[in-house]
């Protein structure tokens, strides 16, 4: 009897093994973002349908719209002003504490030569710098303690990392999101 018990668990175990191992490592795996996720489902959002500052539609790192139109001669008026700055941001409180990843653009903040460590990540090419910044729940700041070697201004980069709804003021736009970043990739074009 003891023999049977014992081929049973033996064909058993492994298996269970390999399931709690794989449970585990599901748990570890960082939730995949779309900007999309960081409006709360009752917050209706402005539509970014236009050209970009640079004169054609700049693709999102997910599919997304394009960003707001630039007003010829209205730039250095709106630069500046933030969509919904007059309130707190609308967050998902959910996200608070999770693990993810999420593509998007790095605005630098803190960088020595060519590492950065703190940035603003947006959803869109220019995002802060040539148009309006986006309305906060479409701005991350980001803090890599280890810092990351950026290709160029413009290339798209994954963060991975625990995102927080603490709200970020910067000189240049306020961030409705932070993550203390465990990764950042640079992904080829």
């Amino acid at each position: 009897m003891a023999s049977k018990c014992a081929k049973l668990l033996g064909g058993v175990l492994p298996f269970l093994l390999a399931a709690g191992a794989s449970s585990a490592f599901a748990a570890d795996a960082p939730r995949q973002l779309n900007w999309a996720d960081l409006v709360p489902k009752n917050v209706v959002a402005a539509p970014l349908k236009s050209k970009s500052f640079f004169g054609g539609s700049t693709p999102m790192p997910d599919g997304g719209p394009p960003p707001p139109p630039l007003v010829e001669g209205k730039f250095m008026s709106v630069k500046r002003r933030q969509p919904g700055s007059d309130k707190p941001p609308a967050v998902v409180s959910e996200l608070d504490g999770q693990k993810v990843s999420i593509g998007g653009y790095v605005v630098p903040l803190d960088f020595d030569s060519t590492t950065v460590k703190e940035f603003l990540l947006v959803p869109f090419v220019g995002a802060c710098i040539h148009v309006p910044p986006p309305p906060a729940n479409q701005i991350i700041y980001v803090k890599a303690d280890k810092g990351f070697e950026v290709g160029g201004v413009f290339d798209p980069v994954t963060v991975i990392g625990k995102i927080k709804t603490t709200v970020a003021f910067t000189g240049l736009a306020d961030a409705g999101y932070t993550i203390e970043a465990d990764n950042i990739e640079l992904l080829k074009k």
